[in-house]
């Protein structure tokens, strides 16, 4: 039985279980990833070693959720991953084992959004890509998903910009390891000065300013990665609480 057929009260209670298998795997996925990608990290520092935190990555490729749980020796990551991948062998199994998550791309997953919620409400490190999939030429435009869970469950927000990963295929192809930066920044929470109802236009304020963070974490020998966020200059921070 898979996250996809537990409803979200039975998946939660499973976390222990997941947790018991992550502390064996996760090492193993530590160890095996210098095998083939070399990963520079920083600002670990920056990653809360335990409460509800939520990593705010960019997207560049398929290695960003391996690369970063592989970065963090401390915590384990649970992941939103798309629904199809559950159904590819060996890698579908390994998500299951993980404990990780499904989500319907291109509609409304509630129950996605709300499993979101209760990981963080239950003090998981969950791991999100706010553009909803791969764009290795620069940061798109976010969906407010993040900026919902975050203030609905109070959680601590990493933006965590991920470099270098994108050419994974072609050093891959000349039998190279693949490469990838990830930098941790400067956490922080949405303020919502009590709001038990957060209106759409203000998600999407404080989306926009989030992704500002995320830009500003990338370095500038990747500033091409900032995308549709690359005029930092612009960067706001009036819904921002930092840590």
């Amino acid at each position: 039985m898979t996250a996809q057929d537990l409803s979200i009260e039975e998946y939660i209670a499973r976390q222990p279980e997941y947790d018991k298998r992550r502390r064996i795997l996760h090492p193993l996925l530590r160890a095996a990833v210098p095998a083939f990608c070399r990963v520079d990290v920083e600002g670990l520092e920056n990653v809360p070693r335990r409460g509800r935190t939520c990593l705010m990555i960019n997207h560049v490729s398929y290695l960003d959720p391996i690369v970063v749980t592989a970065s963090i020796p401390f915590r384990h990551t649970v992941s939103l991953s798309k629904i199809e991948n559950f159904q590819i062998p060996i890698l579908g199994w390994l998500l299951r084992q993980w404990g990780h998550y499904p989500i319907r791309r291109g509609q409304f997953d509630r129950k996605a959004l709300m499993q979101t919620i209760e990981l963080l409400k239950s003090e998981q490190l969950v791991l999100m890509a706010p553009e909803g999939t791969r764009h290795s030429g620069g940061i798109q435009p976010a969906k407010d998903g993040l900026a919902f869970v975050a203030c609905k469950a109070n959680a601590v927000i990493v933006p965590t910009a991920i470099c270098g990963a994108e050419d994974w295929r072609r050093r891959f192809k000349r039998l190279r390891r693949a490469y990838a930066k990830v930098v941790f920044g400067a956490p922080f929470r949405f303020r919502t000065d009590g709001q038990k109802r957060i209106p759409r236009e203000q998600l999407s304020h404080m989306i926009a300013e989030a992704m500002y963070r995320l830009a500003l974490t990338i370095p500038d020998e990747y500033r091409h990665l900032r995308g549709n966020y690359s005029d930092i200059e612009n960067a706001s921070s009036d819904h921002l609480e930092f840590i």
